[in-house]
């Protein structure tokens, strides 16, 4: 196991791996599909630059023994808090613990960077996936955001909503 910051270089197999992972058929071999209720794409290519190129944000990946891309994580420091988003595993690979290894380097990178707590949003109706966030000590904070009408983050087949949840370090 390997967890480093993605380059340029991992574009064409990281937005793979993250649209496997949210859409599609592919993404029905897993838990984490948003396939029945999001059409599209969950991200794109410059998607991706503009994460990586953004000077308080990483994306860290997690590697097999063959230095094959399993997971990421990004990651983006606003304040005193780190704003998570996109954990991805490999369909194919959830609920093998890679998750709870890519949430561990995430606290450890943002404590790293003296922040004080970890802030995420997830869909509404994603209950287990709030369930899993919850087991990982992340508290709903009682705030519900919008989806992002912009088509690069796909297109909701049903009106949806984000719920705010944070974790203290």
């Amino acid at each position: 196991m390997k967890i480093t910051e993605v380059t340029l270089n991992d574009i064409p197999l990281l937005e793979k791996l993250i649209n496997s992972a949210y859409r599609g058929e592919s993404s029905k071999k897993g838990w984490t599909t948003e396939a029945d209720f999001i059409g599209g794409i969950r991200t794109d290519e410059d998607s991706l630059i503009e994460m990586i190129i953004n000077p308080e944000a990483v994306i860290l990946k997690y590697c097999d023994d063959d230095n094959r891309i399993q997971g990421c994580v990004y990651l983006e420091k606003k304040d005193k808090h780190m704003y998570l988003g996109m954990l991805t595993v490999s369909p194919v690979l959830q609920s093998k613990g890679i998750g709870k290894i890519l949430m561990a380097s995430a606290e450890e990178f943002a404590r790293d960077r003296k922040c004080n707590e970890i802030v995420i949003t997830v869909i509404s109706i994603r209950h287990e996936l709030i369930g899993w966030y919850e087991r990982r000590g992340f508290l709903r904070t009682g705030e519900k955001k919008s989806f992002p009408s912009d088509m690069k983050f796909g297109i909701p087949r049903i009106p949806l909503e984000l719920i705010v949840m944070k974790k203290k370090l």
